[in-house]
């Protein structure tokens, strides 16, 4: 949780506020690869592709 909030205290700081949709999209698609991974779900995950 420590790594999450270093990134939004760093976005804040700089200024970087383009930056959070690019961490947004990065973080779900890894979850989606991560649920992807053996589970139920993958034949779905897969036909959104």
């Amino acid at each position: 949780m420590e790594f999450i909030l270093e990134i939004l205290h760093f976005l804040r700081k700089r200024r970087k506020f383009w930056l959070i949709p690019v961490v947004l999209a990065v973080t779900l698609f890894g979850g989606l690869v991560v649920l992807s991974q053996g589970s139920a779900l993958a034949p779905f995950i897969y036909t959104l592709f």
